[in-house]
């Protein structure tokens, strides 16, 4: 089967269209990548990466700025991290500048975040220099962490809603009292009878206190609460006199102690 001059124009057209495509495609990817442009590099030590890869994004005031260019283990418990900036922004970073592991979003890729500096210094960090790191989040212990919250809530809710089926159905102490009616009313008839009895407390203290005051006005009586009162005030006076006695002796001592110093 021969292929017309149309087919043949249309081939054309659609493999021009692929590669115009391609093209764009790589010009967006290099300017993301910072491919076309001057670059420095700079780089931290982490203890722990986080899970971040090469290739993922550098981030300057939440601006993509470079990529991570290398990942490279030093020792059992510490990495490099090698970041490939581009050169517009490195009159941002300072030497007191700070690498921080992030993520994009909660659970999105890993990057690097870098905190500018100049609180301490206004020297521009220079290519290939080393820079403060600042340990990243564990995200996956947070992640535990929360699950365990999680089952802990979900079985506590489970043992309420246990409870108050048992309180509804009338089961234990506190089921019974809500849902039997019988147990209500005596509880009802006790508080009354509490009531009752506070209320005949109150009207004999009132009634003894009204005896002792007729016990008092009567003649009989009379002369014994007299006696009583007499004995009370003699004790009193008693104690006065005491106190008295007692004044007029220091008095006597800090005279004759003021006499002795005048004469020596």
């Amino acid at each position: 089967m021969k292929t017309t001059s149309g087919q043949k124009l249309t081939i054309g057209i659609f493999t021009l269209v692929g590669i115009l495509i391609l093209f764009v495609a790589i010009f967006l990817i290099g300017s993301q990548k910072n491919l076309f442009s001057s670059t420095y590099t700079i780089h931290g030590v982490f203890k722990n990466v986080g899970g971040l890869q090469v290739g993922n994004n550098v981030r300057l005031a939440g601006i993509n700025v470079g990529v991570v260019q290398s990942i490279e283990l030093i020792t059992d418990s510490t990495a490099r991290v090698d970041v490939t900036l581009n050169q517009k922004v490195q009159k941002f970073v300072k030497t007191d500048a700070k690498l921080a592991i992030g993520s994009d979003g909660f659970i999105g890729d890993k990057l690097i975040n870098i905190a500018p500096g100049g609180a301490t210094s206004q020297q521009i960090a220079q290519n290939g220099q080393e820079l403060n790191t600042v340990p990243p989040i564990n995200t996956d212990k947070i992640i535990a962490k929360a699950t365990k919250i999680i089952d802990n809530a979900a079985s506590l809710t489970g043992d309420l809603s246990e409870i108050v089926a048992k309180i509804n159905n009338g089961k234990g102490s506190i089921g019974r009292l809500l849902n039997n009616n019988t147990m209500a009313k005596d509880m009802e008839k006790t508080v009354r009878e509490a009531k009752k009895t506070m209320s005949s407390v109150k009207t004999s203290t009132g009634t003894l206190n009204e005896d002792l005051k007729a016990a008092q006005s009567n003649f009989l009586l009379k002369g014994f609460f007299k006696k009583k009162a007499k004995a009370q005030q003699a004790k009193k006076d008693s104690v006065n006199k005491a106190n008295g006695v007692q004044d007029t002796t220091t008095k006597k001592k800090r005279k004759g102690f003021l006499g002795l110093g005048g004469k020596g």
